[in-house]
């Protein structure tokens, strides 16, 4: 089971394409390793195992017969519980949905269906994706597989905790201000945010209308990029799609980055607001590495962190709390009090608010966009702290206020968060790598080109794998 957990998308499909793994014998045993590990982490809310099986099997058969439908041909993988999947619930994580059932599955859970993709199960979140880790709830919230008692980042908190902790090689989020990339960033993983209009968001329980974006989470670079290419496809039920084809991510994935130009937007962690050492020698490090790979790398300016920080939480809470209005109305003690809380504060921003942050964010957009000019992708810090205790609210509250990445969910252009190696406490670091929209092939090159001559991916390598808590504590119980 431990040979397996920490496979690469990439090594298990090839293994399966040319039948040197099943795709049975490779579902069972992250079956085995969730229920042998996951009681120590709350990253599952469901565990699928019968119909995994039988996708499992139906893969198997498919590709013996020479019916190898690509690289996510018999791929466990993960949703987060804010995804339906026909016949089952869409809880989001909270007591309001827990008798829901979803009568038909989300374009993306489809588009793993047609690929032949293995659903294991439905993974924990933040409640309804917003507040944050919450004990007076059906479920607990996930832990982070690095050290148990800190916060493993959110809202798609069990998409990162399952795939640091090897339960599986591919995971849904969803990210409306960071949360595929938070979780990426603190459980040490690959995460995400695609352009707004390249992934459809039918199917998926919103939190805003204007900032949500379905994003892969993977553990390698690679990886992601061979996932983000199968949720792709032009959805017409969804409004906000673009019918644009999406260029192919893999075809110069390798290329390296040398004559690239990249701009370092230095002043959102050294001047905006204060960082944690480790985090801004992380992404200095990983800067120079950029340098020595041949990237043409210059500081950028733009506005403020706080201006982008105060126009994202304005639009967040107006949408949120619009979709939720009845409910938290009706059936208030039934959220849990951070959810309440967050959904509330809502109903206190007047239209004039919102229509001013409407308005700033199209100054913003058109702000970034000239900043592009002349550059092929910008850098930044993700988390400006480190991941702190589950259980210090406060201190929760201020990790998702000390943060970068809502900026890119104001632009609507692609960002990703990958690891730029281990604090001094042993926690993860990362830095992101943007571009402008429909840049996924340049930040996925340069994504790459940084974590291989850095080796900072978990990966099924013993020589390159950091440490994982989750890695030594579970077996001893196995």
């Amino acid at each position: 089971m431990s040979d397996l957990a920490y496979l690469t998308l990439t090594e298990a499909s090839q293994l399966i394409r040319t039948k040197k793994l099943s795709p049975v014998e490779y579902t069972k045993a992250l079956l085995d390793r969730i229920a042998a590990v996951d009681p120590a982490y709350n990253a599952f809310l469901l565990v699928t195992a019968e119909s995994a099986l039988a996708q499992a099997k139906q893969a198997e058969a498919e590709i013996a017969a020479g019916q190898w439908r690509g690289p996510m041909h018999g791929m466990p993988y993960a949703a987060k519980d804010i995804f339906d999947v026909e016949g089952l619930a869409t809880t989001c994580h909270s007591k309001i949905r827990i008798s829901h059932r979803a009568t038909a599955d989300a374009f993306v859970i489809r588009k793993l269906r047609e690929a032949g993709s293995v659903l294991v199960g439905k993974v924990a979140l933040h409640e309804f994706a917003t507040g944050g880790p919450a004990f007076d709830l059906p479920w607990p919230p996930a832990r982070n597989p690095w050290n148990r008692d800190l916060h493993p980042g959110g809202s798609s908190s069990g998409s990162g905790a399952a795939l640091a902790a090897g339960l599986v090689p591919a995971a849904l989020g969803t990210d409306t201000g960071g949360s595929v990339r938070n979780p990426a960033t603190c459980c040490g993983i690959v995460g995400l945010k695609p352009t707004y209009g390249a992934i459809s968001l039918s199917g998926v329980f919103p939190l805003t209308h204007s900032l949500d974006h379905v994003g892969p989470m993977t553990r390698t670079v690679e990886d992601n990029a061979i996932l983000f290419q199968a949720l792709t496809g032009y959805d017409p039920a969804d409004p906000t799609m673009t019918d644009r084809p999406i260029d192919d991510c893999l075809k110069d994935l390798n290329r390296g980055v040398k004559g690239l130009r990249i701009g370092v937007i230095e002043h959102f962690y050294t001047k905006d607001a204060a960082a944690d050492p480790d985090q801004v020698r992380g992404i200095e490090a990983a800067i120079e590495t950029l340098r020595k790979l041949g990237a043409e790398v210059r500081t950028i300016k733009l506005s403020p962190l706080p201006v982008w920080t105060d126009c994202n939480r304005t639009i967040h809470a107006a949408e949120a709390y619009a979709i939720h209005e009845r409910d938290i109305q009706d059936r208030p003690e039934d959220f849990a009090m951070l959810t309440r809380n967050r959904i509330m504060a809502g109903a206190f921003v007047s239209s004039a608010k919102y229509i001013k942050a409407q308005q700033l964010r199209r100054a913003l957009c058109r702000e970034f966009d000239e900043a592009m000019h002349g550059l092929d992708a910008v850098v930044t810090l993700s988390s400006l702290l480190l991941p702190c205790p589950i259980d210090d609210t406060p201190m929760v509250l201020k990790t998702y206020d000390q943060q970068a990445r809502l900026v890119f969910n104001v632009t609507g252009t692609p960002a990703i968060s990958v690891p730029t190696g281990l604090s001094k406490s042993g926690m993860p670091l990362a830095m992101q790598v943007a571009s402008r929209s429909f840049g996924e092939a340049t930040i996925y090159r340069v994504a790459q080109s940084y974590c291989e001559a850095a080796g900072t991916t978990i990966t099924s390598d013993p020589k390159t794998q950091p440490r994982l808590v989750a890695a030594s504590r579970p077996a001893a119980a196995e």
